[in-house]
């Protein structure tokens, strides 16, 4: 049975797991993302970790997704604007004479939502639209049940549409964007406690830190909003390392949504978090690969 590798590469770790052409996870590793994650250093990183988790080379292909658009060949990373000199990266012909596999590319955020449309809470439904929240605001679009990425693979940044013209600089250069609210550096204007322990004290009730939460959904259903005029989803999916806050926000989030998105635009819409967690980036970069990638003969 053919075998597949999943690799999502983060500002902070890389997660990757071996896969069955069905996705059960048959072997997993986490390892740090070398600071500062230029291209050349991430590469070395992803050669290694590929080749301790499967020295036998039991799987023939590999899917990446990473912080930013690939072309659409799914070779070269085109822009992470988190990540210091990603620019026209062609990181699938680095990796593949190493690795002696053959690579794919893809936006990471669009290797999650086929991870969830696969084996998580978007299966079977067709018009998705999913943020990730974290060091950026990452995001897909799935219309009909296929990724929209545009006519050169750019496309579906929803993190990057502006929100307010004279708020916080982005580094995309729109500044006053949903990112630059609602992304881990926005979070912190808010709030100078770390998010994880701000959730456990909303958990306990605690009013300062329900607040906090209350403020950052009001600010993610207002750009969330414009994002619904444009798509009208079926389902809104979020996912990220702020997600787990999910609980404190969305009633907010909810709140605001209702309050500016007209009816008919919003009929039936669902906004849930994410089910697989951290771990929907590699299985739908291993679901890529699978796609995307005949199996070796050799």
């Amino acid at each position: 049975m053919n075998q597949v590798i999943g690799v999502d590469l983060g500002g902070s770790a890389i997660k990757l797991g071996r896969f069955s052409e069905t996705g059960d996870l048959l072997a997993e590793l986490q390892v740090p993302t070398p600071q500062p994650a230029l291209p050349g250093a991430v590469t070395t990183a992803i050669v290694a970790a590929v080749q301790q988790l499967d020295p036998e080379q039991l799987a023939d292909r590999v899917g990446v997704g990473h912080p930013g658009p690939s072309d659409q060949a799914g070779r070269v990373a085109r822009i992470a604007i988190n990540l210091p000199g990603w620019l026209e990266v062609p990181l699938a012909n680095w990796l593949e004479p190493l690795l002696e596999r053959t690579v794919t590319l893809a936006n990471d955020a669009n290797c999650a939502l086929l991870g969830e449309h696969w084996l998580g809470a978007a299966c079977g439904v067709g018009d998705v639209l999913l943020l990730t929240l974290g060091t950026g605001v990452g995001g897909a679009v799935l219309l009909d049940g296929k990724l929209f990425t545009g006519h050169l693979g750019a496309a579906a940044e929803p993190g990057l549409i502006g929100l307010d013209p004279n708020g916080p600089p982005c580094r995309s250069g729109n500044d006053g964007s949903l990112e630059s609210f609602c992304s881990r550096r926005g979070f912190d204007r808010l709030s100078s406690v770390d998010p994880v322990l701000l959730c456990a004290r909303a958990s306990n009730g605690d009013g300062e830190a329900l607040a906090v939460w209350h403020a950052y959904g009001k600010l993610l259903g207002k750009g969330l909003s414009s994002l619904i005029y444009l798509l009208t989803p079926e389902l809104v999916l979020i996912g990220g390392g702020l997600s787990g806050a999910s609980d404190h926000f969305l009633p907010a989030v909810l709140q605001e949504v209702e309050q500016r998105v007209q009816a008919v635009s919003r009929e039936g819409l669902i906004i849930r978090r994410c089910s697989l967690g951290n771990g929907a980036g590699r299985l739908g970069a291993a679901r890529l690969a699978l796609q995307r990638l005949a199996p070796s003969l050799g």
